[in-house]
């Protein structure tokens, strides 16, 4: 690498330019890029090479594998040391490694019918600043193999519900749905890719989601990207024409844009291998091809359990979202898309439903949860009042029930004599409500002058305090009336 090489390295990493891009402009290795931006001075210009014990050899070994190419450092250094050589089998290891002609890779070319096969996989542009953070922004790219009609979109991420709905969205966007569509090994399409002759574990939501479309899922083999060549290049293309020289911004306020980009520049361009426009060759000869679209389309929801805490909330993506009170401290189902949180209970009840957020650090209530959290916790609060009175003597259930006949209010009153009971005691206060229930006082009141009237008598077992009951109110004895005094004259 030459000084040269190194500034100009330098000044297109300040522009904002990837490793990638570095590389395919200066026509260089991304080894080289990587080395010039971790590198803090220049490269220095080497002195004079020195020489060495093999470069006598090096014409021999040369020879020799242009003969016979497998053979190895080890059978070469020993073949050297029969010759007298006596240098170790590092260096000749070296100088094998140098010398040894590499053979470069050669793929077939792959042709694919009308409708046969679409590529998809994701490309990573940049992040974007959102309230509360950041998050980072990929994009989805689906490439019909053979008229390479293009569709993207941009996400704020690459997760299960992202992908699903990506699918949905090029689907509809094509009109139709391929017979296989050709991915990487990302853990959204494969969770083991495939070994030999084994065929690969697919993700199950995503195996239920190809059923849905009625698609075949056709996994690549791990380190073979020419086999998705098509939608590596469209990878490629979006970065090089739509990303370049754009700023951050968020997918909701760009992809409008990227819609627009497709149908006017994108799958009308005259494509250098096909040499025809995409959308024309499309429409021409594999939209007719594709398959026709399900009636009602798939949901494309990532299905997963969660459990809502003790404040009736439940963490998706570092934000808060609301359950209603009854659910709190419970496990739930929870089906996330691309714009939408919806929980279930274990049963199937619905539980909540709520747009999705994509800042961070954000707290998404539902006000109806809010009120039926009011009302659940000032039920709980009253149900505790009622429960601490139930304890006081054998006589609190039926002064409970004489307060709900005669007051308004009664839980006022509920919360009033267990604050006398706190105050006074609760065996004083058990026996002034089975004395106010003989005499039919059903109030916080009546309650209290008893208790203060047995406060000022003394001991309660020996006051002369009389309390008049119902039987002693029907054991009364009255004289008998006089009505002598109606026979008089009243003139005499």
């Amino acid at each position: 690498m030459t000084r040269a090489q190194w500034l100009e390295i330098r000044r297109l990493h300040d522009e904002g330019l990837g490793c990638r891009m570095i590389a395919v402009r200066l026509g260089v290795h991304r080894r080289k890029v990587h080395r010039a931006l971790f590198s803090e001075q220049p490269p220095r210009r080497s002195g004079r090479t020195r020489g060495s014990i093999i470069d006598d050899s090096s014409g021999w070994l040369l020879a020799k594998l242009g003969l016979y190419p497998e053979l190895t450092a080890a059978r070469l250094h020993r073949m050297l040391r029969e010759q007298g050589f006596t240098g170790g089998y590092s260096l000749v290891k070296q100088t094998v490694a140098n010398l040894r002609p590499r053979l470069k890779p050669v793929h077939h070319t792959l042709h694919f019918a009308a409708g046969d096969c679409a590529q998809a996989d994701w490309g990573v542009w940049t992040a974007a600043d959102v309230p509360g953070g950041r998050r980072r922004l990929s994009f989805f790219v689906m490439t019909l193999c053979h008229s390479r009609m293009l569709y993207a979109e941009l996400f704020y991420g690459e997760s299960l519900e992202f992908w699903l709905a990506a699918h949905r969205n090029a689907f509809e966007f094509f009109g139709g749905v391929p017979a296989r569509v050709m991915v990487d090994n990302c853990k959204t399409a494969v969770i083991r890719p495939r070994r030999g002759d084994a065929e690969p574990e697919l993700n199950g939501d995503y195996a239920a989601f190809a059923d849905h479309y009625g698609f075949k899922i056709d996994a690549c083999k791990p380190h073979r990207p020419n086999e998705k060549g098509r939608v590596e290049r469209s990878v490629g293309y979006l970065r090089s024409d739509f990303f370049a020289g754009r700023e951050a911004t968020v997918p909701e306020a760009l992809n409008p844009a990227l819609r627009h980009w497709l149908e006017t520049i994108a799958n009308v361009r005259m494509h250098r291998v096909t040499g025809r426009r995409p959308a024309e060759l499309f429409a021409e000869a594999e939209k007719a091809m594709l398959r026709p679209l399900p009636g009602v389309p798939h949901l494309g929801a990532a299905i997963s359990g969660c459990v809502a805490n003790s404040c009736c909330r439940i963490t998706v993506g570092s934000n808060r979202y609301s359950v209603p009170p009854e659910f709190a401290s419970t496990r739930l189902v929870l089906h996330t898309s691309a714009d939408r949180i919806v929980l279930f209970a274990p049963d199937g009840r619905f539980v909540a439903d709520h747009p999705r957020c994509f800042a961070r650090n954000q707290e998404i209530i539902d006000p109806e949860h809010e009120q039926a959290l009011r009302h659940f916790t000032r039920r709980a609060r009253d149900n505790r009042q009622i429960t601490a009175f139930l304890t006081l003597g054998s006589a609190a259930q039926a002064f409970l029930d004489g307060l709900r006949e005669k007051r308004i209010d009664p839980l006022a009153h509920v919360r009033q004599i267990n604050a006398f009971a706190d105050v006074h005691g609760r065996n004083p206060v058990a026996r002034v409500l089975a004395d106010a229930h003989e005499c039919r006082a059903y109030s916080a009141d009546s309650v209290l002058n008893l208790l203060h009237a047995r406060q000022r008598l003394g001991n309660p077992a020996a006051s002369p305090l009389h309390i008049p009951r119902n039987s002693d109110l029907l054991d009364l004895r009255l004289s008998e009336p006089n009505l002598t005094i109606y026979d008089q004259d009243p003139r005499a």
